[in-house]
């Protein structure tokens, strides 16, 4: 479903992903933990075409939509092409980014009706269905600012589902929520992978990690230093700097 091949990113002199390769296979789940700095969010945002790559390539579903060699593009597609490739990616954030002058549906039925061209019925339709497949069927006329942080970032991935995506990527979703309300997000991203959806998540989050992933990445510093499955990486972790890690984090 996903594939990059060395891909790096920079900002000026900084080198924030180094010859970054990974495969995602289709229903997997990929969690990617590190400290912060790692270079974890701006890898999931080169996957949805958010950040500029400086080398490497990237596919999506067996289709190249980015190639670059020295800052160099060598891929020349259409906006039209990378859109409709990049449709099948939907993301989920940490700040929920919702309408504030819409309703919890109608944040939902925004994109299908003006990117997919659904009809105003059918936006309804699927938003109601997707906000009650997260736990809001009650609050689908309730307005943003009537909600609980982690309410609001349901109601962000029922918006990013309502594109009906193939491809799910959680940008640490539950870092901007108090403690109580983390739990709530994570049900529903459990209830999506056990239906089977592909996603690529960067979490702090360990306990998900270790129950829900089919695989772990560590990155540190822009590079993957170690992968595996959660029993390898938190259990018999190899690398020197993720053993150090995990001690931090699992300690707090």
């Amino acid at each position: 479903m996903i594939e990059t091949v060395d891909i790096c990113n920079s900002f000026g002199k900084l080198d924030v992903l180094k010859n970054v390769s990974l495969t995602v296979k289709p229903s997997e789940v990929v969690c990617i933990i590190g400290p912060s700095g790692a270079g974890k969010s701006t890898f999931l945002r080169a996957l949805n075409h958010l950040e500029h790559i400086n080398n490497g390539k990237i596919f999506i579903e067996g289709n190249l939509i980015a190639h670059y060699e020295n800052g160099v593009k060598k891929l020349h597609i259409t906006s039209k092409e990378r859109r409709q490739r990049l449709l099948e990616v939907g993301m989920v954030f940490q700040r929920f980014n919702l309408f504030p002058h819409k309703t919890v549906l109608e944040n939902t039925m925004v994109a299908p009706m003006n990117v997919l061209g659904k009809t105003k019925e059918q936006a309804r339709i699927r938003g109601i269905e997707l906000l009650e497949q997260v736990g809001l069927g009650d609050k689908i006329d309730a307005y943003p600012n009537k909600l609980s942080g982690g309410q609001q970032q349901r109601v962000a991935i029922a918006r990013a589902l309502a594109m009906d995506p193939k491809i799910m990527l959680f940008d640490e979703p539950t870092s901007a929520l108090d403690p109580e309300l983390v739990g709530e997000v994570l049900a529903v991203m459990k209830q999506l992978a056990e239906k089977g959806m592909t996603m690529v998540v960067v979490t702090h989050e360990m306990g998900f990690a270790r129950e829900v992933a089919d695989r772990v990445v560590f990155m540190e510093s822009g590079r993957i230093l170690e992968e595996g499955t959660p029993e390898q990486i938190f259990q018999n972790p190899q690398n020197e700097r993720l053993k150090q890690f995990l001690r931090a984090v699992i300690s707090q």
